[in-house]
């Protein structure tokens, strides 16, 4: 696939600098470009790449003034490089994307209902009474269990489990080995040290816009749904337990862990290997620094917490320089209690 800079600046409404029917066929990094790519520059730090850039075309900033000759490349002059350049990623992507087709190898329950122009990969799993929308891709390997339905242009990538009675809104990403509505963990003590399972009659219910990173797990809700709504955010190796609610456009940092029947509030930035009890409730604007630990509700708008247990960033902060000076004032304690004793003691 060959673009010229004409295109690409035609796609991002930019000013061009240049050769506009200079062409190129890939993207690579401003400080490790290769001829025949497009790149950009957003980060000030990066500026001096553009100088010895073999990239054929950058994106820059309307305000980006060289101080030196450049290296023969082709300027596009944007409001916003980076979003310009994830524009023309995003495009170049879906040209990447498989035809639509059914391979012959997929397994397809003859009551399933699948809507026109969908990709559906080798050795694909779909149950009964399955409803999948235009413009879906589900890649190779991956199961959809029975009653499941599946919004416009999702995509699931290989290896993909999604278990039956649950829904997938629209334009919804999930990454590979991802596992949506696998069982609760519910069991009940019983005489004897023993547990018994509770079974988990619930499902998982994701609205539209979601992107859910690879290797993690969203289960099923005992009774009711799990809902991740709308715009949320999830990186990979993430665990949301049975029953719990994400609000809407909140992103959640790898290795994180939530437990059952915990309420996540709108537009919430919680941080990697973050910890969160069940039952509890976090309000909207809430930000979580990674490897925090949360016992008990946060009930106030768009506080930052950190810390396990958490406290408010500038309590922690100051806990912190005590806590990191503790060695110094035990030295000094026991100095004090020497210069103290009575002489011969």
């Amino acid at each position: 696939m060959q673009f010229s800079a004409r295109q690409l600046a035609e796609t991002v409404n930019g000013q061009l600098e240049g050769n506009p029917d200079v062409l190129i066929n890939g993207i690579s990094k401003l400080d490790d470009s290769k001829p025949g790519t497009f790149s950009f520059l957003s980060n000030p730090a990066y500026t001096p790449h553009i100088y010895t850039t073999q990239a054929a075309i950058v994106l820059v900033s309307h305000d980006f003034k060289p101080e030196r000759a450049l290296p023969g490349c082709t300027l596009i002059r944007v409001e916003n490089p980076y979003a310009a350049f994830a524009q023309l990623m995003a495009m170049y992507e879906n040209l990447r994307q498989p035809k639509f087709e059914i391979h012959p190898q997929a397994v397809i329950d003859e009551t399933a209902l699948l809507a026109s122009e969908i990709y559906i990969g080798p050795h694909v799993c779909i149950g009964k009474h399955v409803k999948i929308g235009k413009g879906c891709k589900i890649y190779a390997h991956t199961v959809i269990g029975d009653h499941v339905t599946i919004g416009d242009y999702t995509t699931l990538y290989s290896n993909v489990s999604i278990y039956h009675d649950c829904s997938i809104g629209a334009h919804c990403i999930i990454h590979a080995n991802t596992v949506i509505g696998s069982d609760g963990f519910g069991f009940a003590p019983n005489a004897g040290d023993t547990f018994v399972k509770v079974p988990q009659l619930g499902n998982v219910k994701i609205d539209d816009h979601v992107e859910i990173g690879s290797n993690t797990s969203v289960d099923r809700a005992t009774l009711g749904s799990t809902w991740i709504q709308s715009g949320v955010k999830i990186d990979n190796l993430v665990q949301i337990a049975h029953n719990v609610v994400i609000g809407e456009n909140t992103v959640i940092a790898a290795l994180s862990g939530i437990a059952g029947s915990t309420k996540i509030g709108k537009h919430c930035m919680i941080g990697a290997q973050v910890g969160i009890a069940g039952h509890i409730t976090i309000a909207d604007g809430v930000k979580i620094a990674g490897q925090s630990g949360i016992a008990s509700s946060i009930t106030e708008t768009g506080l930052t917490v950190q810390g396990s247990p958490a406290l408010k960033i500038n309590a922690f902060r100051r806990s912190y320089v005590l806590f990191k000076n503790l060695p110094s004032l035990q030295e000094r304690i026991q100095n004090l209690e020497q210069s103290a004793k009575p002489p011969g003691l």
